[in-house]
Order: structure tokens, then sequence, then C-alpha cells
């Protein structure tokens, strides 16, 4: 007699609700008796906030609520934690834990017992603008929590590049968000090729202007270049002597780094670093000719607003764009004379499809490139110079330079997931000092 075996199988009612467990189990926030490392990192993760339960008394579920709901609304990868001084949040280890776990490009920020740190990926915001600003924050609001929290994220949420990630939201309830989603997981096979489509859209714009930018930086580079080849410095002549040689080597050394960093960009953000380059050999040269015409060392200056390629400025001057309105800009010499006589000054100009533009009216694009000949000189340096102008509004209205993220969906933004694929060095601990004056603001290498 034959036997037969019937397959169990699961019933599509059944196989929806094992979906809708799924989810639940995937979006339920964290237990709010729960503490340690993963569930901050799991709070942070889907609201961008996590209050430990030991700190509740001096930092309320309510107010924790209320600063997701503002950084939700900035839309910025801002990541804030409100931790007890314990073994559990190591003061050395922190920071680079809770980066690891959360796996997310953005802004952290920690106040642990009674100290408040910032540290950032450099895609996001300079480790020094975050050391300020919390250190700002910090003495704003000597041991209020709430206040030095709130301060931080109000100033940080205009300078943070990139976005914020998708959050739970707690003015919901689980199956309004349950519900949908599992409606598109029945469906994912259309939701993962428009993604891809999506993917791919961005990829195609991100090499667009990254060749855009590549005429642009070969021409910086050229222009360097040619510089080299025109100074008349032999390292072995009888009257140069080691600090020459030392500012020559810095600059054959840039202008080898540049070409190397460009030759391997994969996208506009990497040119950045390029730029980072040039005007770092350029100040060599300068400080190189001031040696050898027996001179007092040039003061480090940003590069002229004007024309990168006209290396170190030497002065601020007053000038306004056209219909425009007055800003102090920094200039070279032959600028400053130019703007001295009451003739235009030379303007970098770019090639766009409306012809060739001044850098600044050329598009999000430049970002990275500006971003790197002024980025060094402090957040603070072009906010005003770029207000009206295509490159300012498409940043923020010029706000800070210090991350390579630059608007729009097409470039690489904080907010990006990069899980444990990040430079430590970014990210330090609690080093024991007072408030938000830690280590010279924030300045804590791995490229701060």
């Amino acid at each position: 007699m034959r036997t037969s075996v019937r397959r169990s199988r699961v019933t599509p009612p059944a196989a929806l609700l094992a979906v809708l467990l799924g989810l639940l189990l995937l979006l339920a926030p964290a237990a709010s008796a729960a503490g340690g490392l993963d569930a901050a990192a799991s709070a942070l993760k889907q609201h961008q906030v996590y209050v430990d339960p030991a700190m509740t008394g001096r930092f309320s579920q309510g107010q924790a609520d209320a600063l997701a709901a503002k950084i939700k609304a900035a839309d910025k990868p801002i990541f804030v934690a409100v931790l007890p001084a314990t073994d559990e949040f190591a003061p050395t280890t922190v920071f680079t834990d809770l980066r690891t776990k959360v796996g997310v490009v953005g802004t952290y920020a920690i106040w642990r017992g009674d100290q408040f740190l910032a540290r950032s990926d450099p895609a996001a915001l300079s480790g020094a603008a975050a050391g300020r600003i919390a250190g700002a924050a910090f003495r704003s609001h000597p041991g209020d929590v709430n206040g030095t929290v709130t301060d931080f994220v109000d100033q940080a949420s205009s300078q943070v590049k990139g976005h914020g990630v998708a959050a739970g939201d707690s003015g919901l309830s689980v199956a309004a968000v349950v519900v949908p989603l599992a409606l598109l997981a029945l469906a994912g096979g259309g939701v993962l090729l428009l993604l891809r489509r999506s993917k791919k859209r961005r990829e195609e714009q991100r090499r667009a202007e990254l060749e855009q930018l590549r005429l642009v930086v070969d021409e910086d580079i050229t222009a360097f270049g040619e510089e080299l080849d025109r100074l008349d410095f032999s390292p072995g002549a009888p009257d140069a002597d080691d600090e020459q040689r030392t500012d020559y080597a810095h600059a054959l050394d840039s202008y080898d780094r540049a070409k190397r960093t460009m030759d391997a960009a994969a996208g506009p953000a990497d040119v950045r670093p390029v730029t980072e380059a040039l005007e770092d050999g350029r100040f060599a040269l300068a400080t190189l000719a001031a040696r050898r015409g027996k001179l007092p060392l040039p003061e480090r200056r940003p590069p002229c607003f004007f024309d990168p390629r006209h290396g170190p400025s030497v002065q601020d001057a007053d000038w306004a764009p056209g219909g425009g309105t007055n800003r102090t800009v920094p200039v070279c010499a032959a600028d400053a004379a130019r703007l001295a006589d009451g003739l235009d000054p030379d303007i970098r100009t770019v090639p766009t499809a409306q012809g060739p533009q001044p850098y600044w009216n050329a598009g999000p694009a430049y970002g990275p490139w500006a971003g790197g000949y002024f980025g060094g000189y402090g957040g603070g340096l072009l906010p005003g110079l770029l207000v009206g102008t295509m490159l300012g509004s498409a940043m923020g209205g010029g706000q800070a330079w210090a991350a390579p993220g630059y608007g729009g969906d097409g470039g690489y933004q904080g907010g990006d997931s990069s899980g444990a694929d990040f430079d430590p060095g970014d990210f330090g601990g609690f080093d024991g000092g007072g408030g938000g004056d830690f280590g010279g603001g924030g300045d804590f290498g791995g490229g701060f």
C-alpha cells in the first residue's frame, strides 16, 4: 500500500502574518527599560536620539522625543545619546562603538555623566566644527542636558551635510507603518527594480558630475605643475638651505598627491582632497619664495577667492557680485590692485550648459572642489561670501565647507550607510577634560 505524504505548506494568510510579525520585530523600538550599547545603537538608528534609563531623571523621554522631532524636521544625520558615566559606556571607546554599531555617516554627540562632546565623519561635518559647536553649547547651558543637546542640534543642523536616516515616528501606530511595508514586501520584486533604477540614475549623475569636475581639476593640476616647472630653484645649489629644500619637497609631494588622488577619484566627493593638496602645495611655494627673498614668512591664509590658482590671499577686500550685496573676500595682490583701481577681478570661470560661468554659479557639483580650497579655514569663512549664488543656495546658503556632500541626491553626503567602514581616528573618546572643551575643540586627527 502506497503511503502518501502530505507536504505542509503555509497558507497565504499565514505567510502574510509571518511577514507582519517580522516587520513588527524590526520596527519595534528598544525597550525603555533596556540599556547598553546595543539598545543605544538600535534607538539611534531609528530615532537618532537615545536616553539611557539611568539618565531619564536628567533628560526625560518627552525631552528626547522633542529633540528627535527637531532632528527629523531638520533632516540631518545628527545622532544624540545621553548616557551615564559607567563602564558600560567606556569613555575611550564609546564614540567608536556607537559609530560602528549605528553604521551611518553623520555627526554624533554624546552627553556622558557630566561631560558633553561631539565627533563627526568628515563627510557630514569637520571634527573641529563639531567640537566647537559642542563646546559652545555645553558652556552656554552648564549642567543642563536638555539645553545643551538642543542648542547643539540647533547650531549643527544648519552646517551638517546630508540627510537624516529613515526613522520610526512616535506619532504613528505600528500598524500604520507595518501594513504598507508588508504590502511593499509582497511586491518586493517591483520595489527592488525601482531601487536598482534609482541607484543607476544616481550613479550616472555622479559620474557625469565627476567628469564635469575633472576638466576643471585637471586645469588646476596642470597650472600648478607649470608653476613648479617655472620655478628657478635647485635643491643642490650652494645658496639652498634645508628649510628651502623642505618647502620645495613639500610642494612636489603635494603635486604628486593631487595627481594620484584625481586619478583614483570615483565621485565628486573625491575631488576635495585633490584641491586640498593643491592649496597646501601653493602655500609651500609661497613660503619657499619668502625664504629665498629673505622676506618674512607668509601668513597662512585662504586662497584668492576669485581664483584659487592665484595662490594664497594677501589681504581681504570688499566686493559684490553682479546684482549681489557687498561682502569681504580674501584676495591675491593682483586682484586687490584691480579692485583698488575700480577694475573687475580675474575671476575663475568654468564650462556650463549656459557657457562659461564663475565657479560659484556653476552648480552644486563644485562644492567639493571649493571645499578643498577653503574648507581648512573654518566653517565660518564662506557663508557670507556665497549668499545669492547658485553654489551658496545648493549648499544651504553657503554653510560650512567642512563636508564633501553638496545637496541634491547625486552626491555623497552624510547619512549614508557605511557600517564599520570609517576612520576610527575621527571618533576619539572622552579624555576626562571639563565639559565640551576637550583636546583642541574637536580637532582629533583622522582628517579633522
